[in-house]
């Protein structure tokens, strides 16, 4: 990870993390004290300033170790999908024909129709400006679950745990072509890996815990070594006539059954072959699949489907930002001044890998 402090409580800016610091910095942006900072109304400030602000808050979740200039260059497009709905097939005239028409049945449809579109409104493209962004590898990774933070998918990638259409590769900065699939190795996956058993610590003999206590006593009466002798003597006649009298009873197959071993915890597990399955802390809020990606977790294995897009009310590009909100129409406007149009030859040829 090039930046140590990306989890920074005093920047508090969300990233592509299943971090519990992470989750702390994404509720303080948006119901913690930074909350009226993030979403706030009135401006003191000057647009600029409250573009450029706007554009920390998103590239800092979409492709925050993207160099800025590479962003710019190979990851913006260079325009957003227009959604505005054209006048001829406007419903309200459609409405004014029908009752003209004295179709009043047709015009009550289509003024219905003409009202959930309203309710619906414009689809979220602002949000389309990091489609090139989810394309590529590592974030596909991280976005169907087998990764805890993109900056270890990336890690994955770029050490060889990554097969892209059954060949090895290594190179994190690949878009990806509808169709693709992606397969991880199990053994890079950190929350498939089985947790080390917590070793018993062995119980210490207490005679040898004694002698290194305790230096042995030297001189010992003669009357406290014969009492013992005379104890130990009538111990050992007691424990011969009950191992004759046992004897008879522990020829019986029944009793040898009874007789078992004490039971261990090895013993109490059942034997069998699962694969191990430890989520981190706090990951929860993080778990969710996108519509544009297929994943197996039986194979570890995941395919991009299509291209992610938009419709009236919903995104399909997870943001922790509002899609169609102030932060990405204001982020749009920085970077529509501020691309760089001019690709050379030169340029061209170190232009990321794009499988179209």
């Amino acid at each position: 990870m090039r930046d140590a402090k990306v989890y920074n409580f005093k920047r508090a800016l969300p990233r592509m993390s299943w971090h519990p610091h992470n989750l702390y910095n994404l509720w303080r942006r948006s119901f913690g004290a930074l909350e009226k900072v993030t979403d706030r109304v009135e401006y003191q400030e000057t647009l600029n300033w409250r573009r450029w602000n706007a554009k920390s808050l998103l590239r800092g979740y979409h492709g925050d170790y993207i160099n800025e200039k590479i962003f710019k260059r190979w990851y913006l497009p260079e325009n957003l999908p227009d959604v505005r709905p054209p006048e001829a097939t406007s419903l309200e005239s459609t409405v004014a024909l029908n009752k003209w028409a004295l179709k009043n049945k047709a015009a009550d449809r289509a003024a219905k129709r003409a009202a959930e579109e309203k309710e619906k409104g414009l689809a979220p493209v602002g949000s389309l400006m990091f489609s090139e962004v989810e394309r590529r590898i590592d974030v596909v990774i991280f976005r169907a679950c087998f990764s805890h933070s993109v900056y270890d998918a990336r890690r994955m990638v770029i050490h060889g745990s990554v097969l892209l259409n059954g060949k090895k590769h290594t190179n994190p900065n690949t878009r990806l072509a509808p169709g693709d699939m992606v397969s991880v190795d199990p053994k890079a996956i950190r929350f498939l890996q089985p947790r080390p058993e917590p070793q018993e610590e062995a119980e210490e003999d207490p005679r040898k815990a004694e002698e290194g206590s305790s230096k042995p006593v030297e001189e010992e009466t003669a009357s406290e070594k014969t009492s013992a002798d005379a104890e130990a003597s009538a111990e050992s006649e007691a424990a011969s006539e009950s191992s004759e009298e046992s004897e008879t009873a522990d020829d019986k197959p029944e009793a040898r059954e009874n007789r078992r071993k004490p039971w261990s915890v090895a013993e109490l597990k059942p034997k069998l072959n699962l694969t191990p399955f430890h989520l981190p802390p706090y990951a929860s809020p993080f778990i969710f699949i996108p519509a544009y990606l297929e994943p197996s977790f039986a194979t570890c294995s995941v395919i991009y489907l299509r291209h992610p897009t938009a419709r009236p009310g919903y995104s399909e590009i997870p943001t922790p930002w509002d899609a169609d909100g102030e932060i990405v129409r204001l982020t749009w406007e920085w970077y529509s001044k501020r691309r760089m149009r001019i690709r050379s030859k030169s340029q061209l040829a170190r232009m990321p890998e794009n499988r179209q």
